[in-house]
């Protein structure tokens, strides 16, 4: 077995918002990767549409620096849990992980997650308490959390005698010491070198890649992004995929790519642990292994965890049907969604006895609406059914997915958080104060009840609390959970909306409409306070006459619109109701359109 002391992999990894992103910044910048007057955007790594404007991290990215004579391969992982599938195969890759915590939060659902993949696969993890610079911070508690974490999460010895350095990402400095800010990155990058294992194998035996991700390009078809986990790579080279179902398929390299900075390099050939891009192999999956032609030796792939929610993708059928959207048909839907499964791992696409609808099941409710959000940015048009947990039997009783909650909010609001998540079936595991007055909380909570939650969360805290959960395992049934307490306001006729009408139907609920809307008959146009639904007619117009009297044609007050976003659209539906989402507009609506088909269909379920 050789070592190879001129290269490190290593996985950035974080709950979502402590700095990992910022922090590659810092990395590539100090390393010379960028020219002295480069325009470089911040967090240059998110490079999606979607990521930049959330300011979050979707997809894993790669990148490599030079430190000396040293090429540092950094892989920055989402921390959001609904993308915990990203997470698992990327720390296949890598020998170490930068386990980054925030100086003030301190260890969060995400982070325990993460650590307890990296800790299960035996990365060596180096603590980086970022954000040393944030006021309140407490660097020192920090670690002592992150210690108990380790404990908790069974670390052997090996793992406990972790390195902790302290940074701040913003100002581009790491140190040892918290109390002295330090100048540069140099600290953090010595720790690298230092404690991140260099890659081990065989540099001279037959060839063996294990491809963690897919990643696709118009030009050269699929690319396969993975390890050299034994041998060489070459350009050109004859080779077999083996396949996890054991069988195997001649195939050849006809590109091979490594990272420098932020681009893909053509190469002739790579070694052993190089981090490498192999084009090619048009029926590539996630998890398969290329090896030599002589030598066809699979390697076993992490286990990916399994969906725990799902909802119906449907054709759009209602009367404004294919006006905004370029792909309408069952087809093209279908075509689509099959797509996104081929890379999107932890994704279930599943035909239904439907042709025109298909369940797609995810990792939790953003998961699934940032699939929403992408589709319809690529011309889609669709319906879709509230989200549902994916319940499974479990010794012949019937268990559902349960969640981790943590909660911060000042102390005032402690109690209607309370109450709101004791009618949900959330049970206290523990609580306490911080010095800054805020109460820290921690639920088991069933997965059901936080769907719908967090629009109410940021109403009885005045948006003052943060919300993180994520998912802990399967629990027996915990009985029924009322979703929501409100009823919808349904347009009565198809037309355009109206101030008169607005103005006579605002009285009985909240609007999700202005004047000068398109409607039609059965789609949602607000909330009805009571727990029924409501038919308004905000088509109206004024009956126009040629008497006068004084006050008759005062000005109408309109109270503005409520606006939903996609994600508080999905949070609002009924079981009877569906979101159309089309390139330019989501609305809401009836599943049935029609008041007496409506009418019939409940009293046939009475």
């Amino acid at each position: 077995m050789a070592k190879r002391e001129d290269i490190r992999n290593v996985a950035i990894i974080a709950h979502v918002d402590h700095g990992k992103t910022t922090l590659v910044d810092q990395l590539l910048k100090q390393s010379g990767i960028f020219r002295e007057n480069e325009a470089v955007q911040e967090r240059v790594m998110d490079n999606g549409d979607l990521e930049r404007e959330r300011g979050i991290t979707i997809l894993s990215k790669n990148t490599a620096v030079k430190y000396g004579d040293v090429k540092i391969n950094i892989v920055d992982t989402p921390g959001h849990a609904d993308f915990g599938g990203e997470v698992e195969r990327i720390l296949m890759m890598v020998d170490g992980v930068l386990l980054l915590v925030d100086a003030f939060e301190g260890c969060m659902p995400q982070t325990r997650f993460v650590l307890k993949k990296a800790l299960g696969l035996g990365k060596k993890p180096v603590v980086v308490v970022n954000k040393i610079d944030r006021p309140g911070a407490r660097p020192l508690e920090v670690v002592d959390e992150v210690l108990d974490l380790f404990i908790e999460l069974g670390a052997d010895d090996d793992q406990l005698e972790f390195p902790v350095i302290y940074a701040s990402g913003r100002d581009g400095y790491a140190t040892l010491d918290p109390a002295v800010p330090g100048t540069n990155m140099v600290p953090l990058f010595e720790e690298i070198l230092k404690h991140v294992p260099a890659p081990e194998g065989d540099p001279d035996g037959p060839l063996q890649i294990l491809f963690s991700s897919i990643e696709a390009d118009d030009y050269v078809g699929r690319i396969g992004v993975g390890r050299v986990e034994r041998g060489k790579a070459k350009y050109g080279q004859a080779a077999v995929l083996c396949r996890q179902d054991g069988t195997t398929q001649a195939c050849k390299i006809t590109r091979l790519y490594q990272f420098e900075g932020l681009k893909r390099v053509e190469v002739e050939e790579a070694s052993l642990g190089d981090l490498v891009c192999v084009a090619g192999i048009p029926t590539l999956n996630i998890g398969e292994t290329l090896c030599a032609p002589d030598c066809p030796e699979a390697l076993p792939f992490v286990k990916i965890d399994e969906p725990t929610v799902s909802m119906n993708f449907l054709v759009n059928n209602s009367p404004f049907a294919g006006r905004e959207g370029k792909y309408v048909t069952s087809r093209n839907l279908r075509d689509r969604l099959f797509k996104e499964v081929e890379t999107n791992v932890s994704m279930r696409v599943e035909e239904t006895d439907s042709a025109d609808t298909f369940k797609v099941s995810g990792r939790g409710e953003l998961h699934l609406s940032i699939l929403i959000e992408t589709m319809r940015r690529q011309n889609f048009e669709f319906a879709v059914s509230p989200p549902k947990v994916i319940m499974k039997e479990i010794d012949g009783h019937l268990c559902e997915p349960m969640e981790l909650l943590m909660i911060e909010v000042p102390e005032n609001y402690v109690g209607a958080v309370m109450e709101k998540l004791g009618s949900r079936k959330a049970e206290l595991l523990n609580m306490g104060t911080r010095e800054t007055g805020v109460t820290h909380l921690e639920f088991r909570i069933p997965s059901r009840g936080l769907m719908g939650y967090r629009q109410q969360f940021l109403s009885d805290t005045n948006g003052n609390g943060i919300l993180n959960h994520i998912f802990d395992g399967y629990e027996r049934f915990k009985g029924e959970i009322p979703r929501r307490m409100q009823g919808s306001l349904i347009a009565h006729e198809s037309g355009t909306s109206t101030g008169y009408g607005l103005f006579n139907a605002q009285d009985r609920g909240t609007l999700f409409i202005g004047p000068g809307v398109e409607v039609y008959e059965g789609m949602i146009v607000g909330e009805s306070p009571k727990n029924e639904d409501i038919v308004v007619n905000v088509c109206k117009k004024k009956h126009v006459t040629n008497m006068r009297a004084a006050g008759s044609d005062d000005a109408l007050k309109l109270t503005p619109p409520t606006n939903l976003s996609l994600e508080q659209s999905l949070e609002f539906i009924n079981d009877d109701e569906l979101v159309e989402v089309t390139p330019k507009s989501i609305r809401l609506r009836k599943a049935i359109l029609s008041k007496e088909l409506r009418m019939k269909s409940a009293s046939k379920a009475k």
